[in-house]
């Protein structure tokens, strides 16, 4: 059995649905007893609920287990408090298999929620534990929030420069190799890369989309203070909404790039392209 931290959010789920897949027992941590259904119909047999803050938790949650998936909720202050926590826990419970979901460069200092990532791995090497890390690229997925939008306006908006060139990754990819490291020996010490293959910018993502759908798809910047303002109504922190406005300017001046040749490597095979992805979400289902 597998104890997958933060197993409600996007990630955690696509990590449950594949070891559910091949039989692979999991424990869920989440935050609120809302959250329970959620975790358990992607097949996550034992749920714990609280506060990964809470020392006493942690070490319930690992107790009698020897693999970890360690994923701290996104853009959250707390990350280096909560990575400890869950490295002391794994500790105390002589843990196996610590495997970490960081993400892609995060040495990257001017990303301040990149960087807390940073500063867990860094207390990773330290902690003698046989480990793993991941760090994958932004998720092709993260598309699908604004995709009826898309959809029925022909406008497909975001927060930088549309000739900011970003490399995507799908979800289920990096879910497929959270399996394979979590399952098969050989990955002690080692820091995987996850990207997928196509280094895009936005245009080239809108005539994508446009193609697929049979549209004409146009590209539209968003105001950053209109950004701003949109976040603070869903509910964003002062934190989260700093740290990205910091990674949305980030990615405008540098892009953000990475090479698919490890998730391939990994996979035994050519990862999800963005064409594939779009092909796969608008290809009608048969009943």
């Amino acid at each position: 059995m597998v104890l997958v931290t933060g197993a409600a959010g996007k990630t955690g789920l696509a990590v449950i649905n594949a070891l559910k897949a091949h039989n692979k027992g999991v424990r869920a941590l989440i935050h609120r007893e809302a959250q329970v259904n959620r975790v358990t119909s992607a097949g996550a047999s034992e749920v714990v609920i609280g506060d990964m803050r809470d020392q006493a938790l942690m070490h319930e949650a690992m107790s009698g287990l020897r693999k970890v998936y360690h994923i701290c909720p996104n853009v959250n202050p707390d990350e280096l408090t909560i990575g400890k926590l869950a490295i002391e826990a794994a500790r105390e419970n002589h843990i196996s298999h610590f495997v970490y979901h960081s993400v892609l460069h995060p040495q990257v200092e001017m990303m301040p929620h990149h960087w807390l990532k940073m500063r867990v791995e860094e207390a990773i090497f330290e902690s003698g534990l046989y480990f793993t890390i991941l760090q994958p690229a932004p998720y092709m997925q993260n598309i699908l929030a604004g995709w009826d939008a898309i959809v029925s306006s022909g406008i497909y908006t975001f927060p930088y420069h549309e000739a900011t060139r970003l490399t995507l990754v799908d979800l289920m990819d990096v879910a497929q190799v959270a399996l394979n490291v979590l399952t098969t020996p050989g990955h002690a010490g080692a820091i995987y890369e996850l990207c997928g293959p196509d280094a895009l910018n936005q245009i080239e993502i809108a005539a994508i989309i446009g193609d697929r759908l049979g549209i004409q798809v146009s590209t539209q910047q968003i105001d950053r203070l209109d950004w701003e303002r949109q976040a603070k109504e869903r509910g964003l922190g002062t934190y989260q909404i700093e740290s990205l406005l910091k990674m949305f300017d980030y990615y405008e001046r540098f892009g953000f790039i990475g090479s698919s040749s490890v998730i391939d490597w990994l996979l035994g095979r050519r990862s999800m392209s963005f064409s594939a992805f779009i092909d796969e979400l608008v290809r009608p289902k048969i009943v």
